[in-house]
């Protein structure tokens, strides 16, 4: 067999057996994986045979990747955690993955999880482990990404022992901690939306009386183009932005597709589409169309530079200061999409929501958007009343 197929081979240099095998390494300069070449010295010519100084080298081969000389695992001590995850797990979760989604999935799973259990034999990890770490990671993360840790542990273990590398699951009964930091559930008033958008200035309040109105994620927002609007009343979502790449795709498979518009709001944009750019014929006061064609490929509502919007940058520099203005705290477009969600209980149904919000599942709608309504409580509590009393109608609630 030509070298270039063996995992390693040994050669005789004096007296001495020497072992050589090639080794993945990540090449500083390109960060591009490379194959180095990682000598071995084995033994003494007069004390190993040339059979012995094989099998040192597949000891060492076994010791140092975890492979065994025919290409297959050796599953025993040997294979440490990050072994696992980085040439187990991570090749084939990738393939669940989309890319630009798998960046941040195996950052915080290097961060959370290979940090502490990197160099620990697989086999030695146990469930007092796992569940003090994640206890731990309660304390200084948010509720999410706590979730989120816990979640890739089991899909870990899973993986683990749907290859045999293990015949017991550590973490089958790990859960998720009690001290989990409290979520911000906060709802406005429509008051409170509406005070938002008299402070705003022009651009500013068209860009969230829109996503007001259609419940909008910031990375479908801020990726709307003028060829997606027809002038009419009807908006296309056709692509998403995330840190300044388009994507085609969304969040979830119903965050793309049409939106209707109501009618005042497709004046505006229309009235906004002649703002967007100088009229060809020179005069500032031009109103005629045919002189303030956009492109169909520019930004609805660009940035300076006429590029798109950045979600951070626009979250600290506009929504967060706008809040303040009106006594909210941290105005966010997460705040916002959770009020339309829970102000909108009485205009439809659950099932009306999740298409509004474009959400995969009822539940997600339901339990994580949709908060409780006191006077929603008050009046459904004065409606029992009142049937099982007789007096339906006489009840009135404040």
């Amino acid at each position: 067999m030509g070298k270039s197929q063996q995992l390693g081979w040994i050669v005789l240099k004096g007296k001495r057996w020497y072992g050589y095998y090639r080794k993945s390494v990540l090449d500083p300069e390109t960060e591009e994986p490379r194959v180095s070449i990682v000598p071995v010295r084995l033994g003494l010519k007069s004390q190993m045979t040339k059979g012995a100084a094989h099998a040192a080298l597949r000891d060492e081969i076994a010791k140092q990747t975890g492979q065994i000389g025919d290409g297959r695992v050796l599953k025993d001590g040997s294979v440490t955690f990050e072994w696992f995850v980085r040439n187990r797990y991570f090749p084939l979760r990738q393939g669940d993955w989309r890319p630009e989604t798998a960046k941040e999935k195996k950052a915080q799973i290097e961060i959370d999880l290979v940090a502490k259990f990197g160099p620990q034999p697989l086999d030695s990890i146990d469930k007092f482990e796992l569940q003090t770490h994640v206890n731990h990671l309660a304390k200084i993360y948010c509720q999410d990404r706590v979730k989120q840790a816990r979640s890739y542990l089991m899909s870990i273990f899973d993986e683990a022992i749907e290859q045999e590398f293990l015949v017991r699951d550590p973490s089958r009964k790990l859960k998720i901690p009690k001290n989990l930091r409290p979520k911000d559930k906060r709802i406005l008033t429509w008051d409170q939306l509406a005070d938002v958008l008299k402070k705003a200035t022009r651009r500013d309040r068209l860009i969230i009386l829109l996503d007001m109105t259609e419940a909008l994620r910031p990375s479908e927002l801020f990726a709307i183009r003028w060829r997606t609007f027809d002038g009419d009343n009807t908006l296309d979502l056709t692509e998403t932005i995330y840190r300044g790449v388009i994507r085609p795709f969304g969040k979830t498979p119903k965050s793309l597709g049409k939106m209707h518009l109501p009618d005042d709001l497709v004046t505006e944009l229309n009235e906004w589409k002649l703002e967007c750019k100088e009229a060809s014929c020179g005069s500032s006061l031009c109103k005629n169309e045919a002189h303030r064609k956009c492109s169909p490929e520019d930004p609805m509502f660009p940035n300076a530079d006429g590029g798109f919007i950045d979600t951070s940058n626009y979250r600290e520099r506009v929504l967060k200061p706008l809040g303040e203005s009106v006594g909210i705290e941290k105005l966010n477009f997460q705040i916002i999409r959770r009020t339309i969600a829970t102000r909108t209980q009485n205009l439809g149904s659950v099932k009306d929501i999740q298409s509004h919000l474009r959400h995969s599942r009822a539940d997600t709608t339901a339990n994580e958007y949709m908060q409780e309504l006191p006077e929603s409580v008050q009046q459904m509590v004065g409606t029992i009343y009142a049937m099982l009393t007789g007096n339906a109608g006489s009840q009135m609630v404040n």
